[in-house]
This record gives structure tokens, C-alpha cells and sequence, in this order.
């Protein structure tokens, strides 16, 4: 027992308390791009599928691994001098998520050419945001140890539901008695938060891997060889080669890579599957709206939030593997859970068991992944990799679920929910193969000379 209660000291850790804060700065535009916009846009009369389309300015964050090496790479001027490599992207990124906001509250999309300035300038809002994400994942690798790293990633996790809180719930509250332009106004001035967190937090130490140092060598060695290119030209393939192909490269050359691409896949397979079809089982076997809200976003958040700091001390007291294999199994306990709920149909009590389990468990499993996601990076290409890594993590996530309800529609939902069940399988078996075939390491700690 003092075992597990000395595991909750990183907790305690001060690095790990400002990425709570780094966390909510992360959540904060997430609402203020999708569901609070579309609540304005719909307010004002727009169609369906209007409102649809234009969700489409949130795709940066699907793509921001396409400029995530500039961001892992490239010093700021002055300010990196002053703040060093990553504070100096958090401080212009959060500054550009404070002013496309304060921008937006400044647009009246029910006016006549209104509605393009409020898309351009959400446009801009999630390419800041998307930046920001890419710049505070980095940092929260680069700056914890990896038995950290699961309440790093917690900690993290709690920030971001508080900010999607207030910037979903509480914009609209804000918007109800003062209107949208106080409200966008008012979450710009909460982003401050970021910035406050970001000037008072230490920069991570500048390290190197050997593998790194090899392959920027061999970048150097290739320019050396073709002196007739013109230096310009020569320079900028030299950088490209070193910030974008280095880091692919790198995660090439490890041992089971392969293997790891396709757990980062199939892990959340099961889950990606139910995830869609959730709230409709809900509905059709009963349950109203309120019922469902309360339970849901009530109590299932707070059950998100313990399971994300269960996930936390589960990686610190066992190491990331066993954690995300306990987190694993439990996630697929969660989907038999559904089948029982279909079994019993709508009893409130039933359903509150099962949406605290499902939250409960899911909160653990994302910790314990993200922490594991983290572990994986190469300190020289942190930003560059993890953006990668969860980019096919989220992709992989749409393209699984996608076909959750054509499944749903062919047999009943206890049979559905058995199958999601099974879908778990392939990832908690490839994650015992890799556990006896590779050992954990934490490539971001090869340190070399």
C-alpha cells in the first residue's frame, strides 16, 4: 500500500501540474472551432448542410503532421534566444489562438459577406490551435521522465476536458445572455492561462539521439557532395532532408517498428467501433436526451477523469506496457458491459454502471496510450513523430468506426457488441507478442555523443 501511495507523488511534480494548465490552453479552441461555432451558425438560420461544410476548417488538425517538422526544427527568431525552441512556438502559438479568436468575436456571420471573415478567421484558429498541440505534445515528452509520463499525460487530459467545458458549456451560457462576441472575447482572455503557464515553465534540455546524429551526418555528407547545386537549394534540401526525413527514417530503423504501427491502429479498435454507435443504442432502446446528458456528460466526465488519473499511477507503478495491457483488457470488459446493457434494456441504473465503466476504463486506456505514444518519440524529432503517430492513431480511429453502424444494422445489439468485443483482440494479443519480443525502451532517452 505505501508503494501505491508513493506512486501518487508525480502528481506532485511541478512540471506535471503546469501541463494541467498546458492542458486546458490545449482544449480551450477545440469547441470554439466545432460544436460552439456551429451552435452560433445555427442560431442564426444557417442549413444543415451549410453548417456541415463548413466544419471542414477544423481539418488542420488531421493534417498538422504536414508541418510539424518546421515547428520540431526550425528556432524562432529572438524569441527562441529569449524563451528557448519550444516555449517560443507555445508563446506564438497561443498568441495566434488569442487573436483569431478575439477576431471572431469581432465577425457577424448573419451579415452580408460576414459569414466568409468568420470562416477565414476560424480557418486560422485551428492551424494556431493544431500548432499549439504539436508544440505542447512535444514539450510534455521532452520534459518528464517516463515513469512520468502516464500522469503527465493525465494531468494533461484534465486540463483539456475542463477547457472543452468551458468553451462548449459555458460559451453558450455567455452567448445566451451577452452574445457571441463576449462570449469568443471572454475565452480568448482565459487563453492567458497558456501563456501565463508557458513563461513560467523551464524549456526542456536540447538532446540528441545517435541515430540522430548519423543521419544529419549523412545529410551533411550528401550536401557536401554536390557543391553545384546553388547554396540556397543546397541548404534547403539539407534542412528538409534533417527535419523530414530523418525523423521517418529513424522510426524505420528500430526493431518490430512495423509491429508498433499496427498496434498504434488496432488498440483502440473495439472502442472506435462502439464509440459511434453509443448514443444511438441509448436512444433506441429508450432512454431520452436528459437521461442520457446527465449521465453521460456528468457523470461519465468525472468517471473520464479518474480513470485518466488511475491510468497515470497504473503507468508509474508498472511501466507503460503492463499498464496499457491492464488498460486494454479492461477496455474490452467495458464493450461486454453493452452487451449486458442491451440484454436488460433501459434501466437507469444499468446505465449508469455502464457509462461510468466505459468512461472509467477509456479514461485509462487513452493515458496509458498517450503516455506509450510519448515513450516512442526520438528526443531530436519529438514534435515531428508524435504528430505522426497520433495523426494514425485518429485516422485510423474515423476509418475503423466508420463502419460501426453498417455492423449495427445487421444483427442485434448484444451480438454488436460482442463483435466490438472480439475487434479488441488483435491489439491486446500483438501487445503480449511485442511485450515478450521487445523489450520497453524509451528511444527518446538514447543519448549519444
Amino acid at each position: 500500500m505505501n508503494r501505491w501511495r508513493d506512486s501518487f507523488s508525480v502528481y506532485a511534480d511541478r512540471r506535471v501540474r503546469a501541463l494541467l494548465f498546458l492542458g486546458f490552453s490545449s482544449g480551450l479552441p477545440l469547441a470554439l472551432v466545432f460544436a460552439t461555432l456551429s451552435a452560433w451558425l445555427t442560431e442564426i438560420g444557417l442549413s444543415l448542410k451549410t453548417i456541415g461544410f463548413i466544419s471542414l476548417v477544423g481539418i488542420a488538425y488531421s493534417l498538422k503532421f504536414l508541418w510539424s517538422p518546421i515547428v520540431d526544427r526550425m528556432r524562432l527568431p529572438v524569441l527562441s534566444g529569449q524563451f528557448g525552441r519550444r516555449r517560443a512556438w507555445m508563446l506564438v502559438s497561443q498568441t495566434g489562438v488569442i487573436g483569431a479568436i478575439l477576431a471572431i468575436s469581432l465577425t457577424d456571420p448573419s451579415r452580408a459577406g460576414g459569414l466568409w471573415w468568420t470562416v477565414f478567421w476560424a480557418v486560422a484558429l485551428a492551424f494556431a490551435s493544431a500548432t499549439q498541440d504539436i508544440v505542447i505534445d512535444a514539450y510534455r515528452t521532452e520534459i518528464l521522465e517516463e515513469e512520468k509520463l502516464g500522469a503527465g499525460a493525465a494531468s494533461l487530459i484534465l486540463g483539456y476536458r475542463v477547457a472543452m467545458l468551458t468553451s462548449g458549456g459555458g460559451a453558450l451560457i455567455l452567448a445566451q445572455y451577452w452574445g457571441w462576441g463576449v462570449a469568443y472575447a471572454a475565452m480568448a482572455v482565459l487563453m492567458g492561462t497558456g501563456v501565463v503557464t508557458t513563461l513560467l515553465s523551464p524549456e526542456p534540455d536540447v538532446r540528441q539521439s545517435r541515430q540522430s546524429y548519423y543521419l544529419e551526418y549523412v545529410a551533411v555528407k550528401w550536401s557536401e557532395r554536390h557543391p553545384g547545386l546553388p547554396e540556397g537549394l543546397r541548404a534547403a534540401l539539407t534542412w528538409i532532408y534533417s527535419a523530414v526525413f530523418c525523423p521517418f527514417r529513424e522510426f524505420a530503423t528500430r526493431p518490430g517498428w512495423v509491429a508498433v504501427l499496427l498496434f498504434v491502429a488496432l488498440y483502440k479498435y473495439g472502442d472506435a467501433l462502439l464509440g459511434t454507435m453509443a448514443t444511438p443504442f441509448y436512444l433506441k432502446i429508450g432512454f431520452s436526451l436528459a437521461e442520457i446528458g446527465v449521465i453521460s456528460k456528468g457523470f461519465g466526465l468525472v468517471m473520464t477523469l479518474a480513470g485518466a488519473a488511475i491510468g497515470g499511477l497504473l503507468v508509474a507503478r508498472l511501466g507503460i506496457l503492463k499498464a496499457l495491457l491492464i488498460c486494454g483488457l479492461l477496455q474490452a470488459a467495458s464493450n461486454l458491459v453493452f452487451a449486458v446493457q442491451a440484454a436488460v434494456g433501459a434501466d437507469l441504473a444499468m446505465l449508469g454502471f455502464t457509462i461510468g465503466f466505459e468512461n472509467l476504463t477509456g479514461g485509462m486506456g487513452t493515458t496509458a496510450f498517450v503516455a506509450y505514444l510519448s515513450s516512442l518519440c526520438n528526443v531530436a524529432y519529438t514534435a515531428t513523430q508524435y504528430a505522426l503517430l497520433s495523426s494514425l492513431m485518429a485516422t485510423t480511429r474515423t476509418v475503423f468506426a466508420s463502419g460501426g453502424g453498417w455492423l449495427a444494422e445487421q444483427m442485434d445489439w448484444v451480438s454488436f457488441f460482442l463483435l466490438t468485443t472480439v475487434a479488441a483482440v488483435p491489439g491486446l494479443l500483438l501487445l503480449v507478442w511485442m511485450m515478450r519480443r521487445y523489450p520497453a525502451s524509451r528511444f527518446s532517452q538514447e543519448e549519444g555523443g
